[in-house]
C-alpha cells in the first residue's frame, strides 16, 4: 500500500512512517522543515521512502502527490510550545487552515479521480480545551465550549473539514486525536523565543523535555508554571503511531473519530518529581517552586478511551517511567552537543 504522509519529518510522524515501513508500506513523506530545520530521520534512505521538501500549501503538488497513493495521512501543521498559542495566534490559525484545505483538495480530487481511499486527519487533544466531562468521550468536542487558542480552534475546524468533505462529497476519513506526545526526536522549534524559567530558559515549551532539561541542568529548586496540579496523560509516540495505522487500516474507523492516549493521568508535580528522582535518586531532596501560568495552560486533559480499545482494539501500553527512561539520556545527549 502506498501511503502520502505531510509533515512527515515531525515528532509524530517520526515514529509514525518509521512503523508503516516496518509494516512494509511504500511512503511518500513531505515536510518544508519550517519547524526544525532541516532533520534526518533513520529511514531517510529507506528503499521504501521517498521524500519531498516542498510545502503542503502547494496544492497542485499535493493532487499530483495524493494521485498515486492509495491512503493520506495529513499530520502537517505549524506548531509550537505552549509559547507559540501566543506568539504566533494569528499564524496558527491561518497557516495551518490553508494546509488543511490544500490537503483536502488534493484528498477529494484524488478520490474522485485516482486511487486514493481515504484521508486521516491528525486533529489534537486541544479541541477539548474547554472540556466539562472528563474522562472526555468522542463527540464532547462538540458539546463543550469551543477552544479558547487558535490552534485548538483550527484544529476543531480541521474535523469540520472531514465531516464536510465525506457529506458533500463522499470522502472517506478517519480522525485521530493524539494526547501529549513525548518520546525522542523533538527539538527546539524554529520561531521559539526563549523563555526564562528561574536560572534556566526553555527550550521547546512543552513539559516532558523542558522539565527534564532543567533538572538535568541542575535547577534547585525545580520551577513549574503554575501549581503543579494541571493532569495530563503523556502517551509515547511509538503507541501513538500503532494507534495511527490502526485506525487508518481498520474497516471500522472509516468516518470515525478516536482519542489516542494512555489513560493513566499524571499532575505535573507528580511528572516532576519522577524525572527527579530519576536524575538523583535519593541524593537530593525534591524541592520546587511555582512561577506564573500561561492563560492556555489547561488545567485537566483527560481522554476517554475505551473507543479505541473497543473499536480499533489499540492501547497505549507503555508507562511514563519507561519514556523517560528513553527521554531523559536523549535530552542529555542534546544538551552535550549544543541543541537544547
Amino acid at each position: 500500500m502506498k501511503i502520502l504522509v505531510t509533515g512527515s519529518a515531525g515528532f509524530i510522524a517520526g515514529y509514525l512512517v518509521q512503523q508503516l515501513l516496518e509494516g512494509g508500506h511504500e511512503v511518500v513523506g513531505l515536510d518544508n522543515f519550517s519547524k526544525y530545520g532541516a532533520v534526518e530521520r533513520s529511514f531517510q534512505d529507506h528503499p521504501r521512502y521517498r521524500f519531498l521538501e516542498a510545502d503542503a500549501r502547494d496544492v497542485p503538488l499535493m493532487k499530483e502527490l495524493a494521485a498515486e497513493c492509495d491512503h493520506f495521512i495529513a499530520c502537517a501543521a505549524r506548531i509550537g510550545g505552549i509559547t507559540y498559542f501566543h506568539e504566533y495566534a494569528y499564524d496558527l490559525l491561518a497557516e495551518n487552515e490553508r494546509i488543511t484545505a490544500a490537503a483536502f483538495d488534493a484528498a477529494l480530487h484524488a478520490h474522485r479521480h485516482h486511487r486514493l481511499q481515504k484521508i486521516t486527519v491528525l486533529s489534537s487533544s486541544m479541541v477539548y480545551e474547554n472540556a466539562t466531562v472528563f474522562p472526555s468521550p468522542e463527540g464532547h468536542e462538540r458539546q463543550c465550549p469551543p477552544p479558547s487558542s487558535t490552534y485548538g480552534f483550527q484544529k476543531l475546524a480541521c474535523e469540520y473539514f472531514a465531516r464536510g468533505a465525506w457529506e458533500q462529497h463522499k470522502l472517506p476519513y478517519t480522525i485521530c486525536r493524539p494526547f501529549n506526545c513525548v518520546g525522542t526526536g523533538e527539538r527546539r522549534a524554529l520561531g521559539d523565543k526563549d523563555v526564562p524559567s528561574g536560572n534556566i530558559k526553555l527550550a521547546m515549551s512543552h513539559v516532558v523535555p523542558d522539565l527534564v532539561q532543567k533538572v538535568l541542568k541542575g535547577q534547585d529548586p525545580l520551577h513549574l508554571l503554575g501549581a503543579g496540579n494541571q493532569v495530563r496523560c503523556y502517551t509515547y509516540g511509538g503507541d501513538l503511531a500503532r494507534g495511527i495505522l490502526a485506525a487508518m487500516l481498520h474497516p471500522a474507523a472509516t468516518n470515525e473519530d478516536f482519542n489516542l492516549s494512555t489513560p493513566v493521568a499524571t499532575t505535573v508535580l507528580e511528572l516532576a518529581e519522577l524525572i527527579w528522582r530519576k536524575v538523583h535518586g535519593d541524593s537530593k531532596p525534591f524541592r520546587w517552586v511555582s512561577d506564573p501560568p500561561y492563560p492556555h495552560d489547561v488545567q485537566m486533559r483527560i481522554p476517554d478511551t475505551r473507543k479505541a480499545r473497543e473499536v480499533l482494539g489499540f492501547e497505549a501500553t507503555t508507562s511514563l517511567s519507561g519514556v523517560l527512561d528513553e527521554v531523559i539520556p536523549w535530552v542529555e545527549q542534546e544538551i552535550a552537543e549544543g541543541r537544547i
